[in-house]
C-alpha cells in the first residue's frame, strides 16, 4: 500500500471519509450517558484501573514489543498484551504496530502517515485514521507477528476485546450494585467509554503534541521532543525523543529522573520471568546526551 501525499487543508479535507469516524464519534457521545447513570467511587476506581491496565497493554504491548521488539516473551503473555491492547479499542495489534513502524522508517517527511509538522495537529492527532487508506494492516512490515492466527484473529475482528470488556465492566458493575456501590451501565460507561475516550486521546497526543511540544535532547533526524506530563500521563511514551534517537529499547525514560511507568512494569514482569531480555540503550546512546 501506497502512502498518499497530503498537502494543505483543503486535500487533507477531501480525502477524509467521515464514515470512518463514526465508531470514534460513538465513543465520545456515549460519555455523554455519564449524566444518567451518575458516578460512585468504585465506577471511577474501573476508569482508573482500565486506564492504567489498557495504557500499559497499548506502551508495553503494541508499542514496544510488537512495533519494537523491545523485549521477549512467551506466545500466551504475548496474546494477553494483544488482547488488553485490542480491548482499548485501537484495532488489532498487527495493524497498530505495522504502521508504527511506517512512521518510524519515514518519521515527518511527507511519507509520515501522521507527521505534525507536515500536515498539521488535526490530521497527525485524529485525521488520519478518517482515511480508508490506512485502515488496511500493512502485513508486508508486520511478518514477524502476523504468522500467529490469534494476531490475526484480533485484527479481522477488532470489536471482540473492546465487546468482551464491555460485558466483563457490566456484569461487575451488576455484582457490587446489591451493596449500593455502583451498577452494569454506570461501570460501562466510566469503565470503558470514559477511559476508553481518555485512552484515546493520551495515545494520540504522542503522534501530534510530541512532535510540536516539548525539549529536544537528541538531535533526530525529525521533530520528536520529550515531555514530561505526557510522559507521566502515558506511562512512560512521553520521552518521545529519546525513543526515536533508539527506538528498540524497552525503556524510553533514559535517565533515573525521567518516570517511565511501563519500563518499572516490566522489569517487575522480569523480575518473575514473564518477560526476558529487555533491550537497553547502548552506552553511545547517554554519551550523546551528556555531551550536549
Amino acid at each position: 500500500m501506497g502512502v498518499h501525499k497530503v498537502t494543505g487543508a483543503s486535500s487533507i479535507l477531501r480525502r477524509l471519509d467521515w464514515k470512518e469516524g463514526l465508531p470514534l464519534l460513538f465513543m465520545h457521545l456515549a460519555c455523554l450517558a455519564v449524566f444518567w447513570t451518575g458516578v460512585s467511587r468504585a465506577a471511577v476506581a474501573a476508569c482508573v484501573a482500565m486506564y492504567t491496565v489498557r495504557v500499559f497493554a497499548l506502551t508495553g504491548g503494541y508499542h514496544r514489543y510488537f512495533s519494537h521488539n523491545a523485549f521477549k516473551t512467551s506466545r500466551a503473555f504475548q496474546f494477553v498484551l494483544a488482547l488488553l491492547g485490542a480491548a482499548a479499542a485501537q484495532r488489532g495489534p498487527l495493524w497498530w504496530a505495522s504502521h508504527h513502524r511506517h512512521h518510524h522508517r519515514f518519521s515527518d517527511t511527507e511519507d509520515d502517515i501522521h507527521s505534525p509538522t507536515r500536515r498539521g495537529f488535526f490530521w497527525a492527532h485524529l485525521g488520519w485514521l478518517l482515511v480508508p487508506d490506512y485502515s488496511r494492516t500493512r502485513y508486508d512490515l508486520i511478518g514477524d507477528f502476523a504468522k500467529y492466527p490469534e494476531l490475526r484473529f484480533l485484527d479481522r475482528h477488532p470489536f471482540v476485546a473492546p465487546a468482551a470488556l464491555v460485558l466483563f465492566l457490566y456484569i461487575l458493575g451488576e455484582g457490587l450494585a446489591p451493596a449500593g456501590g455502583a451498577n452494569g451501565p454506570q461501570f460501562v460507561i466510566w469503565g470503558f467509554f470514559i477511559s476508553t475516550v481518555l485512552v484515546y486521546h493520551v495515545t494520540f497526543c504522542i503522534n501530534s503534541l510530541m512532535h510540536m511540544v516539548g525539549s529536544r535532547r537528541y538531535a533526530t533526524p525529525d521533530t520528536s521532543r520529550n515531555n514530561a506530563v505526557l510522559a507521566l500521563l502515558s506511562m512512560g511514551e512521553g520521552w518521545h525523543n529519546n525513543h526515536h534517537r533508539y527506538a528498540v529499547a524497552a525503556r524510553q525514560g533514559f535517565f533515573w529522573w525521567e518516570v517511565d511507568l511501563t519500563y518499572y512494569t516490566l522489569r517487575a514482569l522480569a523480575a518473575i520471568g514473564v518477560v526476558w531480555d529487555l533491550r537497553e540503550p547502548p552506552a553511545k546512546v547517554y554519551e550523546e546526551a551528556r555531551a550536549r
